[in-house]
């Protein structure tokens, strides 16, 4: 048996750590692709909406847009503040990045101020125009782009840092901000936001908040509905609800801001954000591990917890499955002796590096004395935790160059989260769709944020095909209710899933929901056919 030093790479047992082959033959980006950039089809060929789910039909109490309504949004927001009735223009802001869902809008707005989204919010209340609140439109699940004709309104111009308290931590910035600006703002004075994505470098921080992004520091740093102290937010009707708190602690009356997280553009529009961001960490480590089993995986993890305790800032998990798409669309490089079915990055953070690495050291070597990893390697400088994050962080990317996916993102009790997918595997398996020659399905590929009990589950595709959606919708949803889960995450509902949020939210649950809808936006055009199940 190789020695603990030897199979963790290590210069020394205790002390010094090794450096790693690099992962990609060029560092992959941390950001979103520009939308068109990823697939090369014409605007022609990505489909609407409406066609893929012939159920929807438009309601006819909205207005139809005229030439005399485009005048006025003139008169708020300028000649060069719209685009109108321009294809080309308007197909970015009509289809989401994955070139699934497409609308039909005419007209997209884009304030600068919130008096100047009020201004239009009350003017399209009064007139029954529907409204789409968009953000940097990396959303997954159709929440961002129109269903129909409805008006977009986009928050690209409102992108200030309002102010910081550099005692606090307290940032506050309009809706508008990309959250990758906003994190190297912040940390040019030691800070850093709560929240990361792989989509960090398109990504609004009020799209986020709209959706309840969770991301890739949620083990560490908690929800948006703990950080984010206060809103800015437009109703419907145009009033603002200035809830802009900088303090952390207020127990006067409900705390409006919480309805708004997570809402999706429902129920308003968030305008500005006052958020708590902690301190960047002085010391930042990242290790990855090969592992035999998704048993191993839970073993790791739940150790992790005792012995990283408060450095232990993110814990990441995929399969081999989701290695091998990555390296179908890549150049790597082989990063260990030999593949795993199960690889874990860990990632630590704190202030003090000897502390930390011996911390780590420990548990790397507990960990490859107990059998619980078979190899590993640890990042030795800020290029290679790069390196080993822009993996973890390639697999969405990869999966965009399919021809087709299915993509999913659900939350469950951590030692169930692989046996779902082993069990979608089985059931693809037995419905003819997987397996075989010219089977549509191509593969199943999992990784997730094992801190929170988040599954991506991605079904790969050579072509979209309806009894393969019939397979997989609404049983994998029955799946994840029928064993104490959440049909989405972080992703959201949009047009996806709202039909079928009854398998995580109860009748009455729903019904004061739709209560609540219906008091702030009585119109219903705020983002209307989404969010909620339409019976």
């Amino acid at each position: 048996m190789l020695s603990i030093a030897s199979r963790l790479r290590l210069l020394s047992s205790r002390v010094a750590l090794t450096s790693i082959k690099p992962i990609v033959q060029k560092s992959a980006v941390r950001t979103v692709p520009v939308l068109c950039a990823r697939r090369p089809y014409a605007t022609r060929e990505v489909s609407y909406t409406v066609d893929k789910f012939p159920g929807y039909i438009r309601n006819e109490s909205f207005k139809k847009l005229t030439d005399q309504d485009v005048d006025y949004f003139k008169t708020i927001v300028g000649d060069n503040g719209l685009i109108y009735d321009n294809q080309d223009d308007l197909f970015a802001f009509n289809t989401d990045w994955m070139h699934k869902f497409r609308g039909k809008s005419q007209l997209v707005l884009k304030p600068k101020t919130t008096q100047q989204v009020s201004d239009i919010l009350k003017y399209c209340n009064q007139q029954k125009l529907a409204v789409v609140p968009q953000g940097g439109n990396t959303g997954l699940v159709g929440g961002s782009v129109p269903v129909f004709d409805e008006v977009v309104l986009s928050l690209q111009g409102m992108n200030k840092i309002r102010g910081f308290d550099n005692v606090s931590g307290i940032l506050t910035a309009d809706a508008g901000c990309v959250l990758e600006v906003l994190d190297n703002w912040l940390g040019e004075k030691g800070y850093m936001m709560p929240l990361d994505l792989g989509a960090k470098g398109s990504c609004h921080i009020g799209g986020n908040i709209a959706t309840n992004a969770g991301g890739l520091r949620l083990l560490r740093y908690g929800s948006l509905h703990g950080t984010v102290l206060g809103l800015e937010v437009v109703l419907p009707d145009g009033t603002i609800l200035d809830n802009m708190s900088t303090l952390r602690k207020d127990n006067t009356g409900y705390d409006l801001k919480q309805l708004f997280i997570g809402s999706e553009g429902t129920i308003g529009v968030i305008t500005g954000v006052s958020i708590l961001t902690p301190h960047r960490s002085k010391a930042v480590n990242v290790a990855l591990l090969g592992l035999n089993s998704f048993e191993d995986v839970q073993k790791a993890f739940k150790q992790s917890r005792v012995e990283l305790s408060e450095i232990l800032s993110a814990f990441e998990f995929w399969d081999a499955n989701a290695l091998e798409m990555f390296k179908k669309h890549a150049t790597p490089k082989d990063v260990m002796e030999k593949e795993y079915p199960f690889y874990i990055l860990i990632e630590t953070s704190g202030s003090n590096k000897d502390h930390d690495d011996e911390k780590l050291t420990n548990y790397l070597e507990n960990m490859m004395v107990d059998g619980v990893a078979e190899d590993g390697v640890v990042a030795q400088d800020e290029t290679q935790i790069r390196e080993l994050w822009s993996l973890r962080e390639g697999f969405t990317e990869a999966l965009g160059k399919e021809p087709a996916v299915y993509k999913y993102d659900i939350s469950m009790p951590v030692p169930k989260l692989y046996e779902c997918v082993e069990d979608m595997r089985q059931h693809l398996r037995d419905g003819g769709v997987f397996g075989q020659p010219d089977s549509p399905v191509t593969d199943v590929v999992a990784y997730g944020h094992v801190g929170d009990g988040n599954l991506h589950l991605n079904i790969a595709a050579s072509r979209l095909e309806s009894r393969v959606s019939a397979l997989i919708e609404p049983y994998l949803f029955e799946w994840v209710a029928n064993h104490q889960g959440s049909i989405s995450a972080e992703h959201g509902l949009g047009v996806a899933k709202n039909e079928f949020l009854g398998y995580s939210k109860s009748p009455v649950m729903i019904k004061m929901m739709k209560t609540m809808k219906n008091i702030l936006d009585p119109n219903g055009i705020m983002n209307p056919y989404k969010y909620l199940p339409s019976h």
